[in-house]
C-alpha cells in the first residue's frame, strides 16, 4: 500500500525551549493532515512520561502515592523528534492505524 503524503504539526516545535527540557520525558499534541483534507489530532506521551504521570505534581520520584489510574494518551512514543514521528505516522498510515476517534471535523 502506498502511503499518502501528509503534513505534520507538532506542538513541541512551537514551544519556547528551556534548559531542562527532556525529549524522552514529555507530552504534546500533534496533527496529521492528509491531501484530501482529513485532519487527525492526537495527544502523544513519551514512555518515560507515563511514569511521571503516575505521581502527583510536582513530580518527585517514589514520593507519595501513585495515581490509581491514568486516562491514556492516543499514542506513546520514545521521544519528541520530528523524524521519528514522521516514520511513525507513515507506518500508521500504511497499516491503516489512524483511528476514526482522532479525526477532526471538517473546517468550514
Amino acid at each position: 500500500m502506498e502511503v499518502p503524503a501528509f503534513e505534520l504539526w507538532l506542538e513541541f516545535e512551537h514551544w519556547e525551549p528551556k534548559s531542562d527540557n527532556d525529549p524522552t520525558d514529555d507530552f504534546f499534541n500533534m496533527q496529521v493532515t492528509l491531501p484530501d483534507g482529513r485532519r487527525y489530532a492526537l495527544n502523544v506521551w513519551t514512555f518515560k512520561f507515563v511514569q511521571r504521570a503516575r505521581f502527583p505534581w510536582p513530580y518527585e520520584e517514589n514520593v507519595g502515592e501513585p495515581e490509581e489510574y491514568i486516562l491514556p494518551p492516543d499514542l506513546l512514543v520514545a521521544r519528541l523528534d520530528r523524524s521519528l514521528l514522521e516514520r511513525i505516522v507513515r507506518r500508521m498510515l500504511a497499516a491503516d492505524e489512524m483511528k476514526p476517534d482522532w479525526l477532526c471535523p471538517p473546517e468550514e
